[in-house]
């Protein structure tokens, strides 16, 4: 059984990243864990006075979330009934990330999927500011899906790997569960430098060649082209339906974010990024 965490603040991104899952997930045992993350800021004194006296301050707060949040779960279970699907509702009053991690522990969940717009700054338009600190903070693979990008069955999936990135087993099984569940081809892209072969990256296709004997895979190079803008470009002329990368947290931004702003945005726009963890 996956256990699979949705957060939600009930906006149309969000809610399309939920039916994204429905879809991706169809027929495995699944439990969701849908996940609304209460900020008190959003509440105003007026707000707090007009609720009944004999009412908590934390009800008060969670109230009228927890409703819209037993709302959607009964429209899902009602949408989904033929599923191997369970749900699970949870309203946290908490700093966003505090509050993922710690149902990642608790619930022990194996992948995030959450929308990716919404963002302020320049830098995090590609993802969303929530979805941006969640890939910064949380050690859990994250399924980023783009604005209104409805769900078809991934049939190529893009594995990428920056000039410093070296092949690892570890942390790798999301990627692997899509290529089993789906019966999708892989295609492997390397940027580098320049067009010299070194022996770190001749025994990384080795590696590679071998992990992925079982699955349909050719391997790709692009030579002197920031990160982003490589896959922007390979996803455009290759038509794949589905980007998975290695991210380490503290160099994620320095990693990803190479090449023009446009670059940044139109990729961001695209297709759904599984993003993984060494």
């Amino acid at each position: 059984m996956k256990n699979i965490l949705l957060p939600t603040d009930f906006s149309k991104n969000s809610l399309n990243a939920i039916d994204y899952a429905m879809d991706f997930f169809k027929k495995e045992l699944c439990t969701f864990y849908i996940l609304h993350v209460q900020k008190a800021s959003h509440y105003t004194t007026d707000d707090l006075m007009s609720a009944p006296t004999n009412t908590s301050l934390y009800h008060s707060i969670t109230n009228e979330s927890k409703t819209k949040l037993n709302q959607l779960v009964d429209d899902l279970e009602i949408k989904y009934s033929n599923e191997n699907y369970a749900f699970e509702k949870i309203t946290d009053y908490d700093i966003f990330t505090d509050a993922i991690r710690q149902a990642v522990v608790t619930k022990e969940i194996d992948l995030i999927v959450m929308g990716t717009n919404g963002a302020t700054g320049a830098a995090e338009v590609v993802f969303g500011s929530n979805t941006l600190k969640v890939i910064r903070k949380i050690d859990c693979p994250v399924l980023a899906i783009p604005n209104n990008i409805k769900f078809r069955v991934p049939k190529t999936v893009l594995y990428a790997l920056n000039i410093d990135d070296h092949f690892t087993t570890e942390g790798i099984d999301p990627l692997t569960d899509i290529l089993s569940k789906h019966n999708a081809s892989l295609r492997i892209l390397k940027t580098k430098e320049d067009e010299l072969v070194t022996v770190a990256e001749f025994d990384d296709k080795k590696n590679l060649e071998s992990f992925f004997k079982d699955y349909n895979h050719t391997f790709h190079t692009i030579s002197n082209i920031p990160f982003a803008l490589a896959i922007h470009s390979f996803v455009q002329v290759m038509e794949v339906d589905l980007t998975a990368i290695f991210v380490k947290r503290e160099t994620f931004l320095e990693r990803f974010f190479k090449g023009s702003e446009t670059s940044k945005i139109s990729y961001g726009t695209q297709i759904p990024l599984l993003i993984m963890h060494y």
